[in-house]
């Protein structure tokens, strides 16, 4: 055996395969030899083509989960026995070796495991701290990128919920909501509902509506029809509702605005778009939840029992409200004045009730000759004051009978 600053013949070796030269080297200078400053010398291009090895093979993977921690107590230990040329065992310190052949801290010769050489740690750390940066670099584009890609991959996802499952379905395209109805309703056996808040029908619209419902009250279907107090004042809805009426079919008027919305059978309802803001007006859902068709049911029902009968007679100048002996004010003109004293503008309550502000404004001139008033806050006060402005306009409890 020799001395303890004695190199083994196969560290020599060892060392002599990786620097290329069959020159001995002293084990104090292995560990320095490994890292210095190329100077041309052999040793030093086979060290750097060393590390860069580690570095293209090994270190490719350096930014797996495992590589994004510190360095371990047991590989920085082994580090630094490395350093001090104390005996490896590669089996028992694979897992720190790892660490360090990841780090660039360390490389190994395959046919001497055993005997590995320390590389600069400051050379190794500014190699890693531009890995990390550039890593760091790639990962913040992804993140801003992020909110842009999903908001793309959500627009698909969306309309993907839209046009899938059984609980609705949006129709955006004005032929496809019309031929839709006209299947649903074609098959409908006991019920058709309907609210229109809509303006006056066309001819057209009136001869398709007149043939479509016709036909459902021929199978024995029970029709409903729910307007606006407006249409009282279109010729062509008059005579619809006319002929319709003859037919076994119900209609009536509400005063204030409602939502469109047709059930069949209650099984299936159809109503306006409240979900895309892009969507054009005649936009709808095919609403096949039962659940949701029964609400959409009831709140049609609200509105018909607040809502007054129709045979297709034009508007009455009496009042048609239900209110106590007396009343002087139609159900539209209170509606008016609620919003009046409320302070809400008068081109909000036209658009709410469904009517112009010229005849608005025709229904304010009434109120204030009925009331001698001389100016709108007047009016305000005299309704204030009134007794009909207790008159409870709100359809009956569900169940209960009504006055």
């Amino acid at each position: 055996m020799g001395e303890p600053g004695d190199r083994p013949a196969d560290a020599a070796n060892a060392f002599e395969t990786v620097s290329g030269t069959g020159t001995e080297t002293a084990p104090e200078n292995r560990t320095a030899d490994a890292y210095e400053h190329p100077s041309g010398t052999e040793t030093a291009t086979a060290t750097a083509g060393a590390f860069e090895h580690a570095s293209a093979s090994e270190t490719a993977d350096a930014f797996d989960a495992e590589s994004a921690k510190e360095l371990s107590p047991e590989a920085v230990d082994v580090y630094g026995r490395v350093t001090r040329h104390e005996p490896i065992d590669p089996g028992r310190d694979a897992r720190a070796l790892g660490e360090l052949r990841r780090w660039g801290l360390v490389i190994t010769d395959p046919h001497l495991p055993h005997l590995p050489i320390a590389l600069d740690p400051q050379e190794a750390g500014r190699r890693r701290l531009d890995e990390e940066l550039r890593r760091m670099a790639a990962r913040a584009a992804l993140a801003a990128r992020i909110p842009q890609l999903t908001d793309e991959l959500g627009l698909h996802f969306e309309r993907a919920k839209w046009r899938s499952g059984r609980g609705s379905e949006f129709l955006g395209e004005a032929e496809l909501v019309n031929a839709r109805i006209e299947q649903a309703v074609g098959r409908a056996r006991a019920e058709l509902l309907t609210a229109q808040p809509g303006g006056p029908r066309t001819g057209a619209q009136r001869a398709a509506a007149e043939e479509r419902d016709g036909a459902a009250l021929a199978r024995g279907v029970h029709v409903r029809s729910l307007y606006l107090d407006t249409g009282r004042d279109d010729a062509t809805t008059r005579a619809f509702v006319r002929a319709m009426t003859g037919r076994g079919a119900q209609f009536r008027t509400q005063v204030t605005q409602f939502q469109r919305c047709v059930v069949i059978d209650r099984r299936q309802a159809f109503i306006s778009d409240h979900v895309v803001n892009s969507a054009p007006g005649h936009a709808s859902w095919h609403v096949r939840d039962r659940a949701v068709v029964a609400f959409i049911a009831e709140v049609f029902e609200e509105c018909w029992r607040r809502a007054d009968p129709w045979h297709g007679d034009p508007h009455s100048e009496s009042p048609r409200s239900a209110g106590p002996d007396g009343t002087r004010t139609t159900l539209l003109q209170r509606e008016i004045l609620r919003d009046m004293a409320r302070g809400i503008e008068q081109r909000l309550t036209a658009q709410r009730l469904g009517i112009g502000l010229r005849s608005l404004s025709k229904e304010v001139r009434a109120l204030r000759q009925l009331f001698g008033a001389s100016t709108l806050q007047e009016l305000t006060y005299q309704w204030a004051l009134s007794d009909e402005r207790l008159i409870d306009d709100r359809p009956p409890h569900p169940g209960r009978a009504s006055a």
